[in-house]
């Protein structure tokens, strides 16, 4: 089980309406807890647990790694990254009718809107806070995505 198969369960258990659900997968145990019910205007909040039982320990012989220079690494070196500023799901346009809000190669300026995060059903526009052009786009279009995650490339001159 990765990252987003868990991310999705929380999305499925907060969607169910479920109080709590515990589960246990492999040598992994799961526990998701959520607030029976919330007055108005009140924050969702979810605690999830994670455990993963001891592994048994096998001797396994040892291979030297072998270590590559990572040239991205340089070439991103000039660019700003623009991060998320929440947890939801982004999406690049406002509806899937609609064209993204911006695409690799267009121009970028203070304020204008770059994506929306959904979260907790509240769509939130995310407006640059850089100017400059866009290189790369990170992220898939309708992809759960963390706090501070690398969103977009762009070049500042």
């Amino acid at each position: 089980m990765d990252l987003k198969d868990i991310q999705e369960l929380i999305k499925f258990v907060a969607k169910s309406g479920a109080t709590e659900v515990d589960l246990e997968i492999d040598n992994i145990k799961i526990s998701i807890k959520s607030p029976a019910k919330k007055k108005r205007g009140e924050v969702d909040e979810i605690t999830t647990i994670i455990q993963q039982a001891p592994a048994q320990v096998v001797a396994a012989p040892v291979v030297p790694a072998v270590s590559t220079p990572a040239p991205a690494a340089d070439e991103n070196a000039n660019y700003i990254t623009v991060k998320a500023s929440m947890i939801g799901t982004f999406y690049r346009s406002a509806s899937p009718e609609n064209p993204p809000f911006v695409s690799v190669g267009d121009t970028i300026k203070e304020g204008d809107t770059i994506c929306i995060i959904e979260a907790m059903k509240l769509f939130n526009e995310i407006e640059s806070e850089v100017s400059g052009k866009i290189v790369k786009v990170l992220v898939d279009d309708a992809s759960p995505i963390e706090f501070d995650q690398p969103l977009f490339l762009v070049d500042p001159s």
